[in-house]
């Protein structure tokens, strides 16, 4: 039988093709990807302790009446306001006081003259003493007289300039400049000696982080040392350490630290937030952040058996800088771990590890914090 011509190119093929050997099967050693792994071990963290806290501010100062029983007429300053030392926040009614204040100018001017009355008569019988024109005895009268009528004019002068006082009273200012935290005082309140304060303010507008640390860390801190502060609305601030308790609570052996931040509009009283102070250097058992993997179960590290298969374990993590996550609960000390958990690999996989930090990542790890 003859073919036809454009058949035979194909038949050649096929038979080419059957000639070869089919491919020789790789091993399971041959198969196992390169994994860069890394040795868990004490390391060096700096700004690895940190520290919790409120907001509060560094110094707070009080606004009440200094009179009582006088109703408030205005109030001029609310909320969220920033206030000068001196300013009027609260404006009571005058007019009772005015009152007072007139009848008191008329008792001081009627025991004035009548003191003036009395001194005329005294200065009227100077130099009559022994002579016989009138009576020792009436001689003295009118000099006591004098005196009691002069003792007179100076308590309702004295009254009077009390009243003064108290009309000055009446605007209720500020005694330092700060921001206005809370206000209680409404119009048409009645001003009450021992009441609430009628404004809470921050002196100055500034605020501070009071943080608790334990026994052991606090003893690594200073006065002037920085931390950098994460606010409840996710910014940050850094702050200085104003403060170190110079004793440790008995109960719960905790002591304060009180870190003092900028004046800026986020940094709120009574919000939370939490340190961490840069120029801390602390040891503990750390792996790189890229070797931790979390899923629903929790975080967990890979594992590198000596024949080189992998196993899941379970960790529980603390402090974290520069990199570097410490372990607080996980695989022992001079373990091998996956340095990478984003590999895809599977409990008893078989891998070819490679030990160290990529050079990228010892470049990276040895950079200051805060300078990548």
């Amino acid at each position: 039988m003859r073919l036809h011509p454009a058949i035979i190119p194909l038949f050649a093929v096929l038979a080419l093709a059957g000639c070869r050997k089919p491919p020789e099967k790789q091993t399971e050693a041959e198969q196992a990807r390169a994994v860069r792994v890394i040795r868990v071990e004490q390391r060096p963290i700096t700004g690895a302790l940190s520290a919790s806290g409120d907001l509060t501010p560094r110094e707070e100062a009080a606004v009440l009446p200094e009179v009582t029983g006088y109703r408030v007429a205005r109030v001029l300053a609310d909320v969220g306001q920033y206030v000068r030392a001196g300013q009027t926040l609260v404006q009571l009614d005058p007019a009772l006081i005015e009152a007072q204040i007139a009848q008191g100018e008329a008792l001081a001017a009627q025991a004035e003259a009548q003191a003036l009355q009395a001194e005329d008569q005294a200065a009227r019988v100077k130099g009559l003493d022994d002579q016989g024109v009138l009576s020792q005895e009436q001689i003295e009268q009118r000099r006591l007289q004098a005196r009691a009528a002069r003792a007179q004019a100076r308590a309702q002068a004295a009254s009077l300039r009390d009243l003064r006082t108290r009309a000055r009273k009446l605007a209720v200012t500020t005694p330092v400049s700060g921001l206005i935290l809370e206000r209680t005082v409404r119009p048409g309140d009645l001003s009450a000696g021992g009441a609430t304060p009628w404004f809470r303010l921050a002196r100055d507008g500034q605020m501070e982080l009071s943080a608790q640390l334990n026994e052991a860390d606090i003893a690594r801190i200073h006065v002037g040392q920085t931390a950098n502060v994460t606010l409840p609305g996710g910014g940050t601030a850094q702050g200085q350490v104003r403060l170190v308790s110079p004793q440790i609570d008995p109960q719960t052996k905790l002591g304060q630290v009180r870190i003092l931040l900028p004046v800026r509009s986020d940094v709120r009283a009574g919000g939370f937030g939490r340190a961490v102070f840069t120029d801390v250097a602390g040891v503990a058992i750390a792996v790189p952040e890229s070797a931790i993997r979390y899923d629903a179960e929790g975080a967990s590290v890979m594992t590198v058996a000596a024949d080189n298969r992998v196993r899941r374990v379970l960790v529980q993590t603390g402090r974290r800088a520069g990199g570097w996550v410490e372990l607080t609960r996980g695989p022992p000390p001079a373990s091998r771990i996956v340095m990478n958990a984003a590999a895809f690999l599977l409990d008893n996989d078989l891998i070819r590890p490679v030990e160290g930090l990529a050079p990228a990542a010892v470049a990276r790890n040895a950079a200051p914090v805060g300078k990548r």
